[in-house]
């Protein structure tokens, strides 16, 4: 009778999820099936599928927004952020953790606090500051705008990660006649694959969707990113939901394929940073 009954609680408890799943994914559904379709369609019947597949919306979206120049902007803006963000918290964090003073532990503090400090308090003096610096207008500012706003959740990140880390490996690598900057990234570094896994999909869904900073700071089309890009497709009186939802298409695809190749190393960061505290 008991086992009756968990089979018959595991079966439930299965249909909950399936249908919380399918909640889940019915975004994707509609943005993905009316990517295909005309706007009169769209308007008619946005939950069937398409009565004829068509592609147009594709290959005007990819003319209107320039999708080859404006996908490189985001890429190359994505890379380097994520590459400075994970050098600079990922050696903070060594830092921090590894020599234990009180100035350390209150430059912790500090980095934990900044996480919950709104971009919206201090964006105007950010970009007083970066026209002051002539980085207003160009990626190089908007790139160390976020290695600025980008190192303090990593730093906290890395910071519980590496309690994991054995110091007898660091121990026997300077026994070696290895050097501090050796240690750091012969040995720690690799063992933190996993952690870095989660920050490069956490940051690059951050930087990748980011609108509002980029339109802080990027006033010239040809450095536009692709949600600077996509925002035309929203006009005052015109929403172009026909080639607006082709783009979201192109635009999340590379996010999804970035997830699905670094699902396992996410779950192995999150799971072995919540041990050792």
């Amino acid at each position: 009778m008991i086992r009756i009954l968990k089979n018959h609680r595991r079966i439930a408890l299965e249909i909950v999820a399936l249908l919380l799943a399918l909640i889940c994914l019915s975004p994707f559904y509609f943005v993905i099936v009316n990517s295909f379709k005309s706007y009169k369609e769209i308007l008619i019947d946005p939950a069937s599928l398409p009565v004829k597949w068509i592609l147009d919306n594709y290959i005007n979206t990819w003319k209107e927004l320039r999708f080859p120049a404006v996908f490189a902007n985001s890429l190359i803006i994505t890379i380097c952020s994520n590459l400075g963000i994970i050098i600079i918290s990922s050696m903070a964090a060594y830092r921090l953790l590894r020599v234990k003073t009180k100035l350390n532990k209150a430059i912790f503090g500090i980095f934990v606090m900044a996480m919950v400090i709104p971009f919206q308090s201090i964006m105007i003096p950010l970009v007083r500051v970066m026209s002051s610096l002539n980085l207003n207008t160009s990626n190089i500012g908007l790139i160390i705008c976020y290695f600025g706003f980008g190192v303090s959740f990593p730093v906290f990140l890395y910071h519980g990660f590496m309690k994991s880390i054995p110091i007898s490996i660091e121990e026997a690598a300077i026994v070696d006649g290895c050097t501090s900057l050796g240690v750091f990234f012969k040995m720690v570094m690799p063992l933190l694959k996993p952690m870095t896994a989660t920050v490069i999909i956490l940051n690059t869904l951050w930087i990748w969707n980011d609108f509002l900073l980029p339109s802080l700071m990027l006033h010239s089309r040809e450095l536009y990113t692709i949600p600077l890009a996509m925002n035309g497709f929203f006009a005052k009186y015109t929403k172009q939901w026909d080639l607006a939802l082709a783009g979201l298409v192109l635009s999340i695809a590379p996010m999804i394929i970035l997830f699905l190749s670094l699902q396992k190393n996410i779950i192995n960061g999150i799971v072995s940073g919540s041990v050792k505290g």
